[in-house]
Parts: structure tokens; C-alpha cells; sequence
């Protein structure tokens, strides 16, 4: 209450007028490149017209708004539950011996609890799938199938010491539909199925998660792909259409951004699975970073490692929000639709939109993009020169 009494004391004092600062850092100038360089008169080429892509450049050097999402949110100070502060930093003894202690209930209490739940799970889940997919297609064959896959989610769920709420339940994804949700982690998928049965889409993997794979499409029509035929985009785009238009099959669940991306954004999403048609549902999911940091960065962290933190973390929890279903309109474009549709997840999980391409995270920009800012700036000084 002292804190909260000192900031807003503070807040209502006048301030004097300088540089915004962000964490630390002077704020960037948000003004587009037209209108910038639009009031400025001259005839010909200046060097001071290169100012503006200098000061971007430096910008984009600090602290650019793509790299940034590809890391883990740190938040602004240890609440002695996140484990987002890697660094450990002496403060005092006391809060040393809070942290030991920690350290040990997580690894040596919480860790061996956690995977022999995530044992049970995983091994119920190949057992059931596989018994169930002997019976015959019928109607006690999907029943007994959603009741495998939700009692084998829960029981993962409760390995990752998860608080799940779930809002607006009125907008469940329906039979026949797409889902669409943001992408932060690949525990995205156990969150959603924690509450219902999705038809899954994806690559098929070796290893253990061949294995999963290969017993669950016998009980439940996933979707999966060679590495071969993901890479035809006709071939994809036909199976998923076939699935549907039978209204009798699970809604495809989808992350359109094809990559994980923090906590905190959300990024371009691919027009491929808004093209497919059918009702697309929107789902946010937003993690609370004060328990566990969720987010997965694969360019740093591999599977193994990352679930090991996951289940050495706190808890996760996370808010789902179900939005109301969304239908593509008569002369709307698969990526405006698309457009629409991120809008509408970033908006609802307090998430910020970003135009970038999650590809980003391991390509580098193309050439495209450079060609676009490279017409446009020649084109506005081709229109100021000749109104000089």
C-alpha cells in the first residue's frame, strides 16, 4: 500500500518535458516514413535524407520490435515464483535460503511427482488410443475416443501443476470447424484439449512423438503429414478441406503463426489455413509469467531442456479465452480474414499485433520487404523533387 500511495503521489506531479524513456532506453519515434519526410521542401537529393533510415537502423540495433519476441518476458522484479530472472543475484541471506529451499521443493519434490504423472499420461494415452482404434467406426468408438484423449490431457495437465481458466465457453470450437489460436508453446495444444477434442495437424515425428502419433490417429482422423507432402501446399490444403466438410469429424486445431512466439505479441498469420473455408473459432491464450515462464524458444532451448523447465517451474497458469465463431466475408481475402481474425485474439488476450512474419525467428528478412521500403522512399523523393 506504501508503494502504491508513493507511485500515485508521483504520478500526478508535473513532469518536465524531455526524451521518453522506456526501461531505460530512449522511446522510438513512431512517425511513418511518409509523413516525415513529406513537409520537408527540396529539389534534389540532400544527405540529411538518409537521417531517417539511420536513426531506424540504430533503433532496430538497441532493441528492434521481432528480435524481442523470440525471447522470454522477463518481468520487473523476482517475486520469489518465476524462474524468468536466470541470473541469480545475491541480495540477502535471507532471501537466499527462500531460494534454496525452493530450488529443492521444485527439483526434488515437485520434479518427481510431475514425471510420473506426465508417465501415466503419455502411457494411457498410447494404450487407449491403440484399444480404441481396433473397434469399428461407430458411435461408441468417437465417445470412448474424446473420453481417452481428455482423461490422458488432464492427467498432463496436472503434470504441469496447471490452473487453466477457461472464458466464454458458449463459443467452443464446433464439429466441422477450424480453431485458431496464438502460439506460445508447444503445451498450447494440452491446454486447449484439457476442455475438448481437437483433430490435430501437424508433421509426422520419430521418436517418442512418432509413437504417439501413430496410436492416436487409429482412435481420433488427426491429420498428419510426411515431410514430403507438407511441402505440397495443394495436397495439405485438399486433406484439410475434406476433413471439414464432414461435420461429424473434430475441429482442426491450428496455429496459424507456425512458430512459438512470446508471451507478449502476436504475429503474422499464414493465409493457408483461412483459405481451407468452414467457420474459423478464435481462441487467446494468455500465460501469467509471475508462476512460469511457458513461452518455448527452440532456437535456444531443445525439447528435452525445455520441458524440464517447464516442470521445474511453479505452476503454469494461463487465461483461455473462447471468442465468438468468425466466417470469411464474400469479397474478403484470405489475408485480410486472416488479418481479422489475429486482431480480434490480440485484442481479447491484451496481446500486441505485429504485421512480421514468425519465420523470422530463424530466416532473415527477404528481399521483398527491403525492395518495398526502397520504392517507397524512392517515390516520395521523386513527388517532394518535383513539387519543389
Amino acid at each position: 500500500q506504501w508503494a502504491t500511495l508513493r507511485i500515485e503521489r508521483g504520478s500526478k506531479k508535473p513532469r518536465l518535458q524531455g526524451p521518453k524513456t522506456s526501461n531505460g532506453i530512449i522511446e522510438r519515434d513512431e512517425t511513418p516514413m511518409e509523413k516525415e519526410i513529406a513537409p520537408l521542401p527540396r529539389v534534389s537529393f540532400e544527405l540529411s535524407d538518409i537521417f531517417y533510415f539511420c536513426r531506424k537502423g540504430f533503433e532496430a540495433i538497441v532493441e528492434d520490435e521481432v528480435t524481442q519476441r523470440f525471447s522470454s518476458e522477463e518481468l520487473l522484479s523476482w517475486n520469489l515464483l518465476t524462474r524468468t530472472n536466470v541470473n541469480f543475484r545475491y541480495i540477502s541471506l535471507r532471501l537466499t535460503i527462500v531460494w534454496v529451499i525452493g530450488v529443492m521443493v521444485r527439483y526434488f519434490f515437485l520434479l518427481p511427482l510431475r514425471i510420473t504423472l506426465a508417465v501415466i499420461g503419455i502411457t494411457s494415452m498410447i494404450v487407449g488410443t491403440t484399444v480404441v482404434g481396433q473397434l469399428p467406426n461407430s458411435g461408441l468408438k468417437n465417445y470412448l475416443s474424446e473420453l481417452v484423449h481428455l482423461s490422458c490431457s488432464r492427467i498432463l495437465v496436472r503434470a504441469l501443476s496447471g490452473t487453466i481458466h477457461y472464458h466464454n465457453r458458449e463459443n467452443k470450437p464446433q464439429k466441422g470447424g477450424i480453431c485458431v489460436a496464438n502460439h506460445t508453446s508447444p503445451i498450447d495444444a494440452i491446454i486447449l484439449t484439457n476442455d475438448g477434442c481437437y483433430a490435430m495437424v501437424g508433421q509426422v515425428h520419430g521418436g517418442l512423438m512418432g509413437v504417439i502419433q501413430r496410436a492416436t490417429v487409429k482412435a481420433c482422423p488427426h491429420v498428419w503429414f510426411e515431410r514430403s507432402e507438407i511441402k505440397d501446399r495443394h495436397l495439405v490444403m485438399k486433406r484439410l478441406k475434406e476433413h471439414v466438410a464432414d461435420k461429424n469429424k473434430l475441429p482442426i486445431l491450428i496455429f496459424p503463426e507456425g512458430t512459438c512466439i512470446n508471451n507478449t505479441s502476436v504475429m503474422m498469420f499464414k493465409k493457408g489455413s483461412f483459405e481451407i473455408g468452414g467457420t474459423i473459432y478464435p481462441v487467446a491464450i494468455k500465460y501469467d509469467p509471475q508462476f512460469g515462464d511457458a513461452f518455448w524458444n527452440s532456437s535456444k532451448y531443445s525439447i528435452v531442456s525445455y520441458l524440464l523447465r517447464i516442470m521445474t517451474s511453479w505452476a503454469i497458469v494461463c487465461n483461455v479465452w473462447y471468442l465468438p465463431p468468425m466466417v470469411r466475408e464474400k469479397d474478403e481475402d484470405a489475408v485480410h480474414f486472416a488479418n481479422r481474425v489475429r486482431s480480434a485474439i490480440a485484442r481479447q488476450g491484451g496481446l500486441t499485433e505485429l504485421q512480421w512474419d514468425g519465420g523470422l525467428k530463424r530466416a532473415k528478412v527477404k528481399d521483398t520487404f527491403k525492395e518495398e521500403q526502397q520504392k517507397n522512399y524512392s517515390k516520395m523523393l521523386v513527388k517532394n523533387g518535383s513539387a519543389g
